[in-house]
């Protein structure tokens, strides 16, 4: 069996990864994570006596972790899910982000040279370093432009976008410059189980049960494509196995909604799951001040990885968001762990500042 080096594995995206890639026997996993505040360790507790799992704390711009690490397991592929990924937090704090997602991404790039340089040749050939971006890096769209292809020209508008945006041009020039075998996927809004609940789903969900303001930045129309977790997870999986060298591939749900919408669907799913007498979660929803720089809209053309690789999403909006509901209704235990006080503080610091406007 292969061992993959997973980086930021215990995150939504790569907790759910992880996952998957044992259930399915896909590899042995190393999991470097530096368990930051959207880190939840319990989300992966079942696989404390997995023999094929193994944890290390450690931030991937510790070069000499990276190597040792490297050294020590020899994995046969890295996948790069770590990143600081919010653009509330973005905004707040861009330092971060250049730290974690373009200084860590360059010395994982450097560690990752420098292993596979020293592989046999038959090793070499095998070895993939994926990195996992997002659609954020192309800007916004108009709601009559067409959508994002692997071609679209990097337009970046947050701090959070402009850090990824950089990564991804170091990952194509380690593969241009020294012929590292990377591979770069581009995907649009995740949802589903495990998502921290800072992201709009999760916070929609938490707050209508807790009967609180369901807030909507500005009109409530900018438009997002949405992509359940576990399709992404298969996708990244036949990018590492089938792929060309150097490609990037777009990975999108095909499911474009307004925000508004989605709040409205989430309400309607929990007026029947969870329902409250002469109540409908639809009143809490609250209009608040718009974030900075906000994009209209983002939508994904995955034809590229549909055509090459034979991949669709098994999941429509409607089918994941109600399996994601459910999930949260039926972990209780989960959500009060990660709503801890640094949870809390910094919702109050998002939110502080964004008048409610106008309720729905």
């Amino acid at each position: 069996m292969q061992t993959f080096l997973v980086t930021g594995g215990v995150g939504f995206i790569g907790s759910n990864f992880i996952l998957k890639a044992r259930k399915e026997k896909w590899a042995n996993i190393i999991n470097l994570d530096k368990l930051t505040y959207a880190s939840n360790p319990d989300t992966l507790a079942q696989l404390q006596d997995d023999p094929g799992y193994h944890f290390v704390r450690g931030d991937i711009g510790d070069i000499e972790l990276l190597r040792n690490l490297l050294e020590q397991h020899q994995p046969d592929a890295i996948i790069n899910f770590a990143a600081e990924s919010h653009v509330d937090r973005s905004i707040l704090s861009p330092q971060d982000f250049i730290q974690t997602n373009v200084v860590g991404t360059f010395q994982l790039l450097e560690a990752s040279k420098a292993y596979w340089e020293k592989l046999s040749l038959q090793k070499r050939e095998q070895f993939r370093f994926l990195h996992v971006s997002t659609d954020e890096v192309y800007g916004s769209l108009s709601p009559t432009d067409p959508a994002f292809r692997e071609d679209t020209p990097y337009a970046p508008n947050s701090p959070y976008a402009a850090s990824k945006a950089g990564s991804d041009h170091l990952v194509r020039a380690y593969y241009h410059t020294y012929g590292l075998p990377t591979l770069t996927t581009n995907c649009s809004n995740n949802y589903g189980p495990r998502q921290f609940p800072e992201k709009l789903i999760p916070l929609i969900i938490l707050n209508a049960l807790n009967g609180k303001p369901l807030p909507i930045y500005g009109d409530g129309q900018n438009v997002r494509d949405w992509l359940y977790v576990e399709d992404h997870c298969d996708a990244i999986y036949l990018v590492l196995q089938q792929s060309r060298l150097g490609e990037t591939y777009n990975i999108g749900g095909n499911n474009e909604q307004t925000n508004l919408t989605v709040v409205e669907k989430i309400c309607a799913i929990l007026d029947e799951l969870a329902p409250k007498s002469n109540f409908r979660y639809s009143s809490l929803i609250t209009y608040v001040k718009d974030r900075p720089g906000h994009d209209r809209r983002y939508a994904i053309d995955c034809s590229k990885i549909s055509r090459d690789l034979n991949w669709q999403p098994k999941e429509n909006f409607d089918s994941g968001l109600l399996k994601t509901i459910q999930w949260y209704l039926e972990n209780s235990t989960w959500i009060e762990q990660v709503q801890s006080g640094t949870y809390q503080t910094w919702i109050e610091q998002n939110y502080k500042d964004r008048k409610l406007a106008r309720s729905h």
